[in-house]
């Protein structure tokens, strides 16, 4: 059985940790550096940082902070947001990330995912998918959360695994800050739908709801945020209490 990750998410703007409820009303929530240093300490399995500023400036500073968490963090990192080409991938893995994640870009351009797969890996390649409920169907958003892309989540993570996406990011808009607990249909229905791993992102409000994430929705791994950041609960608490639900997580 592999071990199911716990992985803290920093969304940064600025130089600075964010986090809001349904991708809005951003709040500061501490230096990145700092954040990224405590969790690795705490034992977080890996690290995501996301750059949901996504301009040129908000990039390169994201790349910066990249250079110098690499120094000081010893667990895996992701770093996604504003990258729109083959060299924006390599800029941030030459800072230091281990895999890079897409989400609008891939969305207007496909052949991207299918050009950083052929460059750096599959492995290397998360797909980050904003998903909202219309109906019975869930749509993939851009830019932040803010544009309807108007396909459907299901064959989207379908097609972007055919291309090369070796993860996926699986972030709910609708339940994204509210602590009321993760979309357990949508994390479902795409973990059965591809054979790569699945992050369950966007929810979560107490060990209950991480557990059902895996148990229920099948997912390979659970994105924390505000319950860290705001310090409801530790690492080392999170992983004692998904043990005991018998999930097996890495100590």
């Amino acid at each position: 059985m592999l071990a199911t990750r716990i992985i803290p998410c920093l969304d940064i703007d600025d130089g600075r940790v964010v986090k809001g409820v349904e991708f809005k009303g951003l709040k500061d929530a501490g230096d990145p550096i700092e954040r990224a240093r405590a969790y690795n300490d705490m034992g977080a399995d890996e690290l995501i940082f996301l750059d949901v500023g996504a301009s040129h400036k908000s990039r390169q500073i994201l790349v910066d902070v990249v250079e110098k968490v690499s120094q000081q963090v010893f667990i895996p990192l992701t770093v996604g947001g504003g990258l729109r080409s083959v060299e924006d991938m390599r800029l941030v893995l030459n800072a230091g990330a281990d895999k890079v994640a897409l989400c609008t870009a891939a969305i207007a351009r496909p052949a991207l995912i299918d050009a950083g797969a052929c460059n750096f890996g599959s492995q290397c390649i998360v797909l980050s998918i904003d998903a909202k409920l219309h109906g019975t169907a869930w749509h993939a958003y851009t830019h932040g959360g803010r544009t309807d892309s108007g396909r459907d989540v299901l064959a989207w993570a379908h097609e972007a695994v055919a291309r090369g996406a070796g993860e996926i990011l699986l972030n709910s808009i609708d339940m994204d800050g509210t602590q009321k607990g993760y979309d357990l249909e949508l994390i479902l229905q795409v973990s059965r739908s591809v054979p790569v791993p699945v992050i369950a992102s966007g929810g979560a409000g107490t060990l209950d709801h991480m557990a059902d994430a895996v148990h229920l929705g099948r997912a390979d791994a659970v994105l924390l945020a505000s319950l860290l950041h705001f310090k409801t609960y530790t690492i080392q608490e999170i992983k004692r209490s998904l043990a005991q639900k018998g999930v097996c997580v890495r100590w």
